[in-house]
């Protein structure tokens, strides 16, 4: 991956929790701020050319996989944003992540870590490789970018597999921030996003390093 696309990098944040169902001071900011400076985004851009969905789309084109078909994370919320359609409430973690990813412009993902081995790799998917999406059918993953263990690929940049997904029995969580940039706004991104965990998902004894 890393020769392919040189600028790849990997923001982590690890902790434990109490995962709820729902934090109603986050949703009053998303719709207050949140929504907003990102329809504002979307006018001065248009979506394909935000700050980091832009190298995002450029790097998975490296990688042999089209953008358009297999959308980075980030854009696909961004435009769910966009056309009015708002987020789906899943639980105080993925609001979270999908919080930090629309702020960014980097794909986020999370993981139990109770459901995942200790050694993880971000790799190219490889030919013929699917898994079981969350809340969808089989994904075809050749080509992405994916996280995967010694059982194979558990999510992606562009869709996460139901193995480690988030439900409120998680205890402890690996948050990453999926980079293709070379710019510092992932280390914007790691300072922000562990202020919301904190903050919004009620996340300690927070551990934040970058994979490069």
């Amino acid at each position: 991956m890393k020769e392919k696309w040189p600028q790849t990098r990997v923001g982590c944040l690890q902790y434990q929790v109490k995962v709820e169902k729902k934090n109603e001071d986050m949703w009053s900011y998303l719709k207050k701020d949140v929504f907003k400076k990102t329809r504002d985004a979307i006018f001065d851009y248009g979506v394909n050319d935000i700050p980091n969905i832009k190298e995002s789309r450029l790097a998975y084109k490296e990688f042999g996989k089209d953008p358009s078909r297999y959308r980075v994370s980030s854009e696909a919320l961004i435009r769910r944003i966009g056309q009015g359609k708002g987020l789906y409430e899943v639980n105080t973690v993925v609001d979270v992540n999908n919080l930090i990813s629309i702020e960014s412009g980097f794909s986020v993902g999370s993981y139990d870590c109770n459901k995942i081995a200790d050694q993880l790799i971000f790799r190219i998917g490889r030919d013929g490789e699917t898994y079981k999406g969350i809340g969808k059918e089989e994904i075809k993953i050749d080509c992405l970018p994916v996280l995967a263990d010694a059982e194979g690929a558990i999510g992606s940049s562009t869709s996460d597999s139901e193995r480690a997904m988030i439900t409120e029995d998680a205890t402890e969580v690996l948050t990453l921030i999926y980079s293709f940039s070379d710019s510092q706004d992932l280390e914007k991104a790691m300072e922000y996003g562990k202020k919301y965990l904190e903050q919004y998902a009620n996340a300690s004894d927070i551990h934040c390093w970058i994979v490069e």
